[in-house]
């Protein structure tokens, strides 16, 4: 599921336009959609914070936890790591690091005060099938038997891929052009979301309070109706 980058561009122009608010380029259009998708994406796990502290919905299709844990569910990702300069490091698009996995074995993550004792103990000195792994400014260091540098991969959420409302000029145009364009990958449902979070930074851009306040409510109309 994703969310059209021009749909979401046209619907931020006719909003401006209807409210003689001015004009979004592309340019600005796309470190502003970008800037909303990655608001919205980091407040899903505030959210479920929030809402894993309350008594769940017994409706299968309103419960907010699954509906957020769906809308998180394709960021979730396996993949390999690389190992250079004694450091495994984990894919570039990284957002939120979860499980490391060797052999199929999950890997128990440490603190770096913790090292040093864990390594020394007979008893819970790390082996091949009870691998640790502890994380650093340079990435992360996996012990069993001896440092482990191969076979090490990783479960992660991924960041979401930058949206981009592609174009080529025609008369001095900017028409849209689906081939160098790439949409947002956030869940269907956040297109409401998306326009009125845009239309909120293109406020602030041009300075213009009435358009902020306009964009404000329709933000709040939004929350209260998926969180009542």
């Amino acid at each position: 599921m994703s969310v059209s980058v021009d749909t979401v561009y046209q619907r931020v122009l006719a909003i401006l336009n209807k409210e003689q608010r001015g004009y979004v380029t592309p340019q600005e259009f796309n470190l502003f959609a970008n800037q909303a998708q990655m608001d919205l994406f980091e407040q899903y796990f505030y959210d479920i914070n929030q809402f894993g502290r309350m008594h769940g919905n017994d409706t299968e299709f309103s419960d907010m936890l699954n509906i957020l844990n769906e809308k998180i569910n394709p960021f979730e990702v396996t993949a390999a790591m690389t190992y250079a300069a004694s450091h495994w490091s984990p894919p570039s698009d990284l957002y939120r690091i979860g499980t490391l996995i060797y052999n199929n074995i999950e890997v128990e993550r440490i603190n770096k005060n913790e090292f040093l004792y864990i390594n020394a103990s007979p008893l819970l000195k790390p082996t091949n099938t009870r691998p640790i792994f502890v994380a650093g400014a340079a990435g992360y260091k996996v012990y069993g038997a001896a440092e482990l540098t191969t076979g090490v991969t990783c479960n992660y959420i991924k960041r979401p891929a930058a949206a981009v409302w592609g174009y080529t000029t025609v008369s001095g145009a900017a028409l849209y052009n689906s081939s160098t364009s790439t949409d947002f990958e956030l869940h269907d449902s956040e297109e409401t979301e998306l326009v009125t979070k845009i239309l909120e930074f293109a406020s602030l851009s041009i300075k213009d309070l009435n358009l902020y306040q306009v964009s404000n409510q329709m933000e709040a109309q939004n929350t209260q109706q998926e969180k009542s």
